[in-house]
């Protein structure tokens, strides 16, 4: 038999997050959804419970586990209680931009930002989308161009998760061009910088507590300092962090798949219609059969891919393959399960309503399923070279 993918520590770890979501929210999840935002509460105590940073240093103010299994668990734990808009903006502070300042930053960048992104103070975005643009991150138009000791920085973003809310903003732009390519960087933004601004909070069809906005900015300075990385390799550090990005997404759309159908496994055991259980009649359970040995399977490639990650061996086609097929499974599933609740499926009042909602999204962020397809695809035609 395989080993665990679990140990001890993950378990207690897991207690801990369990109390957490138990306490601070599942009572507040309906107000989320109404206020389109988690407001900034729920992050101080998820940092004050260790529940952030905790793939951050030690030094710098995490728990510097340097484990992902514990990502993992507060990932699963969020989705039981069909959190995901948390789960997402979560992810982007701890998965995406505190991976970038540990791996790229300076020690000044890393001690001014990690100690408030860990104890929750500090709410991070990253910014690459443009209207316009979409994927192609080749047709960005945001410029940042060196005046002295500062970067002036000027364009137009969208789609930004916490970008409403956010206290820094990792942007990407463009700071020059080489043999007609334009050449990306990575700058550190706050959002109390003269000239940037927030748009409203963007409606959206599902993830309604994750307020996501567009922004701008307008000749805004910043110190040259607040460069991550190297100038002009902007692409090849996005190329390098994304498929942690894609693994992350591609766990939450597994766990949330588990949840839905947990949810639905329960339902239909306690439903009745035409004198019997819903799990009673053979449609039903030939249905749940085909969806949890998918959701199974999919759980063994994963838990192998994080342990992958961990030792350093996950590549940029690993994750593309995380990441489109899970997220394709993630909306079969809901949607399947989804069918089996009948009318009541489509009321908010059930998990499974806004978790089908909450699923679409997933085939689009972090890069669509056709561009997943398009790096698996690039990589088995250099196999064999013309």
């Amino acid at each position: 038999m395989p080993q665990p993918f679990y140990d001890d520590d993950h378990d207690a770890f897991r207690e801990s997050v369990r109390h957490f979501v138990r306490r601070e929210v599942e009572p507040n999840l309906d107000r989320w959804e109404e206020e389109r935002s988690t407001g900034r509460e729920v992050w101080k105590a998820a940092g004050a419970q260790g529940i952030l940073g905790v793939l951050v240093p030690e030094e710098f103010g995490g728990g510097g586990a340097g484990d992902y299994r514990f990502r993992c668990v507060v990932q699963e734990e969020l989705a039981r209680v069909g959190a995901a808009a948390l789960a997402s903006g979560f992810s982007i502070n701890e998965d995406i931009v505190a991976s970038y300042l540990i791996e790229l930053g300076t020690v000044e960048q890393k001690q001014r930002w990690l100690p408030g992104m860990a104890e929750g103070s500090t709410v991070a975005s990253i910014a690459l989308s443009e209207p316009g643009a979409g994927s192609d991150l080749r047709g960005m138009k945001t410029t940042a161009v060196r005046d002295g000791d500062e970067w002036v920085i000027d364009g137009a973003k969208t789609f930004i998760t916490s970008g409403f809310s956010s206290d820094v903003i990792l942007v990407a732009a463009r700071t020059g061009e080489k043999e007609g390519r334009p050449q990306l960087s990575l700058i550190l933004v706050p959002t109390d910088t003269p000239g940037f601004s927030r748009g409203q909070k963007l409606r959206k069809l599902g993830l309604h507590a994750q307020d996501t906005a567009e922004i701008a900015f307008s000749d805004a300075r910043v110190p040259v300092s607040n460069l991550v990385g190297e100038e002009g390799r902007g692409f090849h550090h996005l190329t390098a962090q994304l498929p942690l990005e894609r693994l992350s997404i591609a766990w939450r759309a597994l766990v949330a798949a588990e949840s839905a159908l947990e949810w639905t496994l329960k339902y239909t055991s306690e439903r009745r219609a035409f004198g019997q259980r819903l799990i009673d009649f053979q449609n039903t359970r030939f249905k749940l059969a085909e969806m949890t040995t998918e959701v199974s399977i999919t759980r063994s490639f994963l838990e192998q891919s994080i342990l992958s990650y961990n030792e350093g061996g996950f590549d940029a086609t690993l994750g593309a393959k995380a990441k489109w097929w899970t997220t394709e499974l993630q909306k079969r599933v809901t949607d399947g399960c989804l069918q089996m609740f009948g009318g009541y499926g489509y009321m908010d009042e059930y998990p499974i309503s806004r978790a089908y909602a909450d699923a679409r999204v997933q085939t689009i962020v972090g890069g669509t399923t056709e561009i997943m397809k398009e790096i698996i695809g690039r990589d088995l035609a250099n196999r064999f070279p013309s």
